[in-house]
C-alpha cells in the first residue's frame, strides 16, 4: 500500500481542532491500477456501437438484427460475456424478461422488458452482500411512444451503460470478497419499470444489496441557457429521509436525534465523495440533497422504496438541447443526443468514480453491527460501542466525527478495539463507524444508535487520529 502525505484545505469548512489538519490518503494498489485502465476509448467506442442500432426504445424492434432495443441488449450480453471468458468462471451474464400490458400512459402494446445483468460472484461463501451498479440502456425521443424515428442516446443513457460496461471488463479479471452486479436495464423512459422489476425481484429473493450507483447521463461537459463548461464535477443525488423509516416511532427518534440528513442513502453519497475524490484527480464530487434532479426521477428510487440504499450520480450541467429531442437544426441550435455533444475524458472520470467505490465497497468488510453512543449521565465526551462486522477480515475501526452542519465526516479515530471514549461532546457532533480492512478498505458507516447503561465505557487504549 502506497501512502500520500496531503494538506486538507476544505474552503475553510473546518473549524477549531478541524481546521486544515494534515491528512494521510491510503490508496489500495490495486484499486489504483484498475482505476488507471479505464479507458476514453473503449467508452467512445462503446457509445458509437450503441448509437449504430438507431433506436433503443424500449418499444422498438425486439427481432432486427440490424436496429431497435433487441439488437443492443443482445450485444450487451454478448459483451458481457467475452468479459466472462476471463473471469474464470466468476462472471455470469443473463437476460431477465418481464411482460408488461398497456397502461394508456407509456406502453400502448403488450411489451416483453428486458435487462441485461452480469454477476461478478463473491470468493467469500458466507459474505452474502451485494454491490450494484446500473445504467439505461433505453432512450427516447421528443415523444416517448415514437419507437420507430433515430434516437441515438449517446449520452442519456448511453453513457451509464458504457460505464457499466467498462467496470465489468475491467472488475471481471479481479477477485472481490462481496458480489458485484452489472446492469442495464430498460424501460427507464417508460416509468422505470427495469429497475422497478429488478428492485422488487431482489426485495422478494431477500437478496443484501449493500449499496447501488445508478448512472444516468454522465458524459457532457456544459449546459445550455448558462453556458456553464465544467468537467472536474460531478453530482450524486441522495435521499433523506426512507419512506420506510417513516413510521411515527422512528420519525420521532430520528428528529430528537437531529440525523435527518443521517439516512443510508447520505451515508453512501458521503462514501462515493470521499472514496471518489481518493482515487480521481481533477474530479470533484458534488452532493445534493434530494433523491434526484428537481421534480424528476431516476432508477435509483425503485430500489430505495424496496428498502434498498441508493444514489443516483448525474454530470454536473445538464444540456437540455441534447435529451430528449429528436435529431434536427432549428434556429442556429443543434438539437439530439449525439456523441459529438459528450466529453469521454469527463466520463472516463465519472466511470472510475464508480469503480472505486465498487471496488473499496466490495473489498472491505461488512458493516460494523450495534454501534451505540452510551448515554450514561451527563458529560462532555462521548462513548461509543460496537461489535465486529459479520464478515471480513478487520484491521480496525475509524470512528468518523462531523459537525452538526457539516456534509462530511471531518476526522477519523483509528482504533482496534471495538469501543472508544472521544473528548468531544455528543451535543455538538455526530459519530459513526467503519470497519476497515488489512489494505485499508472502508465500508459504508453505521452512525450510532443510543444505548442508556448506568455508567459509560473506559477509555480505549488503542487509538489513534489522522
Amino acid at each position: 500500500m502506497r501512502k500520500l502525505i496531503v494538506l486538507l484545505i476544505l474552503s475553510g469548512s473546518f473549524t477549531c481542532v478541524l481546521a486544515q489538519s494534515p491528512v494521510i490518503i491510503q490508496k489500495d494498489e490495486q484499486i489504483e491500477k484498475m482505476v488507471s485502465e479505464v479507458s476514453a476509448d473503449s467508452l467512445h467506442a462503446n457509445i458509437i456501437k450503441l448509437v449504430s442500432f438507431g433506436t433503443r426504445n424500449t418499444l422498438s424492434a425486439t427481432n432486427n438484427p440490424k436496429r431497435g432495443i433487441g439488437v443492443a441488449r443482445n450485444w450487451i450480453l454478448s459483451k458481457f460475456n467475452t468479459y466472462a471468458q476471463s473471469a474464470g468462471g466468476r462472471l455470469t451474464a443473463r437476460l431477465d424478461t418481464n411482460n408488461y400490458q398497456p397502461d394508456g400512459k407509456r406502453i400502448d402494446v403488450p411489451v416483453v422488458l428486458t435487462n441485461v445483468i452480469a454477476t461478478l460472484k463473491g470468493t467469500d461463501p458466507n459474505d452474502h452482500r451485494i454491490f450494484v451498479i446500473s445504467g439505461h440502456m433505453d432512450n427516447m425521443r421528443t415523444d416517448v411512444m415514437d419507437r420507430n424515428g433515430d434516437a441515438p442516446g449517446a449520452n442519456d443513457d448511453g453513457s451509464g451503460s458504457a460505464a457499466v460496461l467498462e467496470c465489468a471488463r475491467i472488475m471481471s479479471k479481479h477477485t472481490f470478497p462481496a458480489t458485484i452486479i452489472f446492469v442495464t436495464v430498460c424501460g427507464e423512459e417508460q416509468g422505470l419499470l427495469g429497475s422497478g422489476f429488478m428492485a422488487t425481484n431482489a426485495k422478494k429473493n431477500n437478496w443484501d444489496i449493500e449499496a447501488v450507483l445508478n448512472n444516468d447521463i454522465i458524459g457532457s461537459n456544459n449546459s445550455n441557457e448558462t453556458n456553464i463548461i465544467e468537467n472536474t464535477k460531478i453530482r450524486v443525488f441522495s435521499e433523506g429521509l426512507p419512506t420506510y423509516e417513516l413510521d411515527s416511532k422512528k420519525a420521532a427518534a430520528i428528529r430528537l436525534m437531529g440525523l435527518e440528513n443521517d439516512s443510508p442513502s447520505r451515508q453512501l453519497a458521503r462514501y462515493v465523495k470521499e472514496t471518489g475524490e481518493r482515487y480521481v484527480d481533477n474530479l470533484e464530487v458534488f452532493m445534493v440533497y434530494r433523491p434526484d434532479r428537481f421534480g424528476r426521477g431516476g432508477d435509483q428510487a425503485p430500489y430505495q422504496q424496496n428498502g434498498y440504499t441508493a444514489v443516483r450520480l448525474t454530470e454536473m450541467n445538464e444540456n437540455f438541447y441534447h435529451q430528449h429531442q429528436n435529431v434536427r437544426s432549428e434556429n442556429g441550435i443543434n438539437y439530439g443526443d449525439l456523441p459529438e455533444y459528450m466529453d469521454f475524458e469527463y466520463l472516463r472520470k465519472n466511470t472510475a468514480l464508480n469503480l472505486c467505490n465498487l471496488a473499496n465497497l466490495a473489498k472491505a468488510p461488512s458493516m460494523p453491527q450495534s454501534v451505540s453512543l452510551i448515554m450514561a449521565g451527563l458529560g462532555n465526551s462521548t462513548s461509543i460501542t460496537w461489535k465486529a462486522p459479520a464478515n471480513g477480515k478487520v484491521k480496525g475501526y475509524y470512528v468518523m466525527m462531523r459537525e452538526t452542519t457539516s456534509p462530511v465526516w471531518q476526522k477519523k479515530f483509528f482504533t482496534t478495539a471495538t469501543d472508544i471514549k472521544l473528548p468531544y461532546s455528543k451535543d455538538n457532533y455526530f459519530f459513526a463507524v467503519q470497519s476497515v480492512s488489512a489494505d485499508g478498505n472502508e465500508s459504508l458507516p453505521v452512525v450510532s444508535a443510543v444505548l442508556r447503561q448506568s455508567r459509560p465505557v473506559a477509555p480505549a487504549a488503542n487509538q489513534k487520529s489522522n
